[in-house]
């Protein structure tokens, strides 16, 4: 789950990291009050949840209350990569010297937490680890013990030449790694965290992605949930206790249990098609999520044909087949629908499919060939 970078830096701030003074408006008129409350030049930032906001003129430095109130005129309503900026930070310009790259997140080959740093901070850091790998700085952490003293201070030296400086640098470096840690995130970024011309060494932009599978204990974090940057079928997914993620294809697949969705669209790369999601209904023999299921994957337009490949197990093959006829009474499916039923109740499953128009295939690889073939 991501969270806009005003929440994130509140974050930050109750972790005792420095950020500059802000605040979230949804007016031009509100942008001029707070430029005229803080009586110093701001800066007006566009908050969706994407990055290059920069670049799409979603960040702009105000002198004093009126550009500051122009420029929220502009940015509000904007279309930054297909989401609508509804909201915009101000807060306050900062002075800066150094621009530094600071990161922890969680590297899934080692499946340990890893801190990034650079000091090349300020643009993207893919940029700086496509053209120079060797500016960025990587530290692996032991999850038992956490970010060590020595390890702050080891990545600070690296980072900065000033002695003063590097102090609080490790110091925010071990503050960011807690609020990761803290937060359950699988992302904690601070890019730039800038060095002003007197010293001081603030957090000017701040970015939290949180594990979803540990928002259970993230109450607070969970409410600041903006489902208007998520695809809609995944906001409904969740609702409806599936999983779901959107690709690029055109097969769209239903299946029962991860890894046999993970091996179907495996499949269906093999032979040639191209999945259009990720969507595993579960061990439930509800017939209601194969509707909500069907649901889902048809709001994608790009969809051509369904794949429904379920191994029963748990999940008895007849209620997946009263799912779907409960779904083609409900909704006009026009499009092509492939079944494969095997396990608990399978020939029950034939029998009740046989009152509704879908293809059925006695295996895995016949379904898929088959759900491709009606794609196109």
């Amino acid at each position: 789950m991501k969270i806009h970078e005003y929440q994130a830096k509140e974050l930050f701030r109750k972790g005792g990291i420095r950020v500059p003074r802000g605040e979230v408006v949804t007016t031009p008129d509100g942008a001029y009050d707070v430029a005229a409350e803080y009586a110093r030049p701001v800066v007006v930032k566009a908050q969706v949840l994407v990055g290059g906001r920069g670049k799409a003129g979603g960040v702009k430095v105000a002198g004093n209350p009126e550009e500051a109130k122009r420029y929220a005129q502009a940015i509000l309503g904007m279309d930054i990569k297909g989401l609508t900026v509804e909201k915009v930070l101000v807060t306050e310009a900062v002075d800066i010297a150094d621009e530094i790259y600071v990161a922890v997140i969680m590297d899934r080959r080692s499946q340990k937490p890893l801190v990034m740093a650079s000091a090349a901070g300020g643009v993207e850091i893919e940029e700086v680890a496509r053209e120079r790998p060797e500016a960025i700085h990587r530290l692996s952490v032991d999850p038992r013990y956490g970010l060590l003293p020595f390890q702050a201070r080891s990545l600070a030296g690296f980072l900065h030449k000033d002695f003063v400086v590097q102090q609080q640098i490790a110091a925010i470096v071990d503050k960011l790694y807690r609020v990761f840690d803290s937060t359950d995130a699988s992302l904690a970024e601070i890019n730039p965290l800038v060095v002003t011309p007197t010293g001081e060494v603030i957090a000017i932009d701040a970015k939290i992605n949180v594990d979803d599978n540990a928002l259970y204990r993230q109450k607070e974090i969970e409410e600041m949930r903006d489902v208007s940057g998520e695809d809609p079928g995944e906001v409904e997914a969740r609702k409806a206790d599936l999983s779901f993620v959107k690709l690029k294809g055109n097969v769209g697949c239903v299946v029962n249990g991860a890894g046999l969705a993970m091996a179907t669209m495996d499949l269906v790369k093999t032979y040639g098609g191209q999945p259009a999601n990720f969507l595993d209904i579960g061990g439930s023999s509800n017939p209601q999520k194969v509707v909500s299921a069907l649901k889902i994957v048809l709001r994608d337009r790009n969809v051509r044909s369904i794949f429904i490949n379920i191994f029963g197990g748990i999940t008895r093959c007849d209620d997946v087949a009263r799912g779907l006829v409960t779904a083609f009474k409900e909704m006009d499916l026009k499009l092509p629908v492939v079944v494969r039923l095997t396990g608990t109740n399978e020939e029950q499953g034939r029998e009740i499919l046989s009152e509704i128009d879908v293809h059925t295939a006695a295996t895995m690889d016949d379904g898929v060939k088959k759900a491709i073939e009606v794609a196109r």
